[in-house]
């Protein structure tokens, strides 16, 4: 039963649902804001860095010419948190590498372990497997390698199914990433009862709800941080190990402030809460067995703590100023309770039209009134009869999508992408700038 719930949150792998948007009049919450909480508590310490996108590897120069061997990389900024990392990597996602630590009983380790690992296999063979080939067949071949994903809480799995091309990826949701210090004093007596706890969550998140705020939220106030256990069960599932976890605050011109020992220390003096501390994190991971070959790509996840809405991107603009240091993205969103059907993200929405030229979503994409003006064209796949009853879809967007669905060639779809319509049908669909034939 539990194997099936987890396959189940695999598959549905959903985004997080930001609230209901404030009156214009209300000013942000710490909570929602969670960067700009973070900068009072780091401003003082925190190692700046270029709101610069990670690059692509480049492959060897062919032939025998003698080439310039790369400088070795600077060392990275702020505290590194990956021993803690990898103990999370192992004992409760089941990752190929790092250790059970002695306090811990091997036993409950392998039981859990045992039953990831055939929820691992079902949805690789299930999901992955099916979904990965067919959204490499859509994606065109000189897509950007930095992808974002608004309301994209807890999923890199898909994500890394979706682009697994990517360099960077960007997911961002109202959960913050947690702290993974609390591992260390995990008692040993608990230890089960937090690894059942993870799996129940996942049940609460995707087999009914979908990963609806108020259950991501719960999975959040767990001993271990459930935003960055999902990211490394997803790192699992896709045949990756953790190389740093850090954690970070965006300053408002978009750079990166890195947390350090001084700024963890400095807030324990302060009696300040350390919880914005760990809103953002920054996850590098490169492929499993790839650590002694030369120039293996490491890749970066960074996970934002951030509510979406327009009253809180004006009132804090550093998410945007970030965002804006990347000229061209491709995209992905789903699940994300059609929030981008909403006026009141209208700011989140026109960087996307602006800043892609290739995005993949279910129904809780850009709506057509958008898409078409702004130049797009929507492919459409599988069904859609009307959207599923997950936050409050306007009427005249469902029309229109529904429409849109009923003027294209059926084209079929063997698998769920986020949310299905309201009677259950498997949809997707691609936004895509049109392409003109270049003159002959």
């Amino acid at each position: 039963m539990i194997r099936r719930l987890f396959l189940s949150a695999l598959l549905a792998a959903g985004c997080a649902r930001a609230p209901a948007p404030d009156p214009a009049s209300k000013l942000p919450s710490t909570a929602a804001t969670s960067s700009s909480g973070a900068a009072s508590t780091v401003a003082s310490s925190a190692t700046d860095s270029a709101p610069t996108p990670a690059a692509s590897s480049s492959s060897a120069s062919p032939g025998g010419a003698a080439s310039v061997a790369a400088a070795p990389e600077p060392p990275l900024e702020g505290e590194d948190f990956l021993p803690e990392a990898k103990t999370i990597f192992r004992v409760a996602a089941c990752g190929s590498t790092g250790d059970i630590p002695a306090r811990f009983d091997a036993a409950i380790v392998a039981r859990h372990c045992e039953e990831l690992g055939r929820a691992y296999d079902d949805y690789r063979k299930g999901w992955v497997d099916v979904a990965k080939p067919f959204l490499a067949s859509l994606r065109p071949k000189d897509l950007p390698t930095v992808v974002v994903y608004p309301f994209g809480g807890g999923d890199l799995t898909s994500a890394l199914a979706t682009f697994p091309d990517a360099s960077e990826i960007t997911t961002i949701s109202l959960e913050p990433a947690g702290d993974v210090r609390p591992v260390d004093a995990l008692p040993a007596e608990r230890l089960s009862r937090e690894l059942a706890g993870h799996r129940a969550h996942l049940e609460r998140l995707f087999e009914k709800a979908h990963s609806r705020t108020e259950n991501l939220e719960k999975e959040s106030k767990t001993e271990l941080p459930g935003e960055v256990l999902f990211a490394l069960a997803a790192l699992v599932v896709h045949g990756d190990e953790p190389v740093s976890l850090r954690y970070f605050r965006i300053r408002p011109d978009g750079s990166l402030g890195y947390v350090t020992k001084e700024d963890i220390d400095g807030a324990k003096r302060a009696g300040e809460r350390r919880g914005a501390l760990f809103a953002n994190v920054e996850l590098r991971f490169r492929r499993a067995g790839d650590a002694d070959r030369a120039g293996a790509p490491v890749r970066v996840l960074r996970h934002v703590s951030f509510n979406l809405d327009d009253a809180h991107l004006k009132a804090d603009p550093s998410l945007l100023a970030y965002l804006n240091a990347r000229p061209k993205v491709s995209a992905m969103t789903k699940a994300a309770t059609h929030l981008l059907w909403d006026d009141h993200f209208s700011l989140i929405r026109g960087w996307l039209v602006d800043h892609t030229d290739w995005m993949v979503s279910d129904s809780t994409g850009i709506p057509p009134r958008i898409a078409g003006p702004a130049g797009f064209v929507q492919d459409t796949y599988g069904t859609f009869d009307g959207p599923s009853p997950f936050g409050s879809p306007d009427a005249r967007d469902a029309r229109d999508l529904k429409r849109l669905f009923a003027s294209q060639p059926g084209r079929d779809l063997a698998f769920r992408y986020g949310y299905p319509d309201r009677d259950g049908h498997a949809h997707l669909v691609v936004t895509h700038r049109e392409v003109h034939p270049a003159a002959p």
